[in-house]
């Protein structure tokens, strides 16, 4: 009986390993935004292969009090971006869907989600 229970402790404990030890999965492609940079230009930002269903704050844009939103969002990922106005993946959001059309100038965003 010892020994039933320690071969399925063992099994468990093996399967249990290799659930964690899979990597998190990624959107594969770009993302790319433009945002204002430190000289009040405009700058292009691109994101490789993002990670999915993790939310993505916007560093050029993540203090409402201090800096402009980025804006002119493209979505060439295999997943759908939603895009939100505020950082941590608050606010009003929009859809972007995989390898779309770029978005215009008037999208503002301050964090992004990429969901399959």
């Amino acid at each position: 009986m010892r020994l039933r229970n320690t071969v399925a402790a063992a099994c468990g404990a093996l399967a249990l390993t290799a659930v964690l030890a899979t990597p998190a999965q990624a959107a594969t492609g770009d993302f790319s935004y433009q945002a204002v940079g430190l000289n009040g230009e405009p700058v292009a930002v691109t994101l490789h292969d993002p990670a999915n269903d993790e939310c993505i704050t916007i560093p050029e844009a993540a203090d409402p009090s201090a800096s402009e939103p980025a804006f002119a969002p493209h979505n060439d990922t295999d997943a759908f971006a939603i895009v939100f106005t505020e950082p941590d993946c608050s606010g009003d959001s929009w859809a972007l869907r995989p390898h779309g059309n770029p978005a215009t100038d008037r999208l503002k965003l301050r964090s992004v989600v990429f969901l399959r």
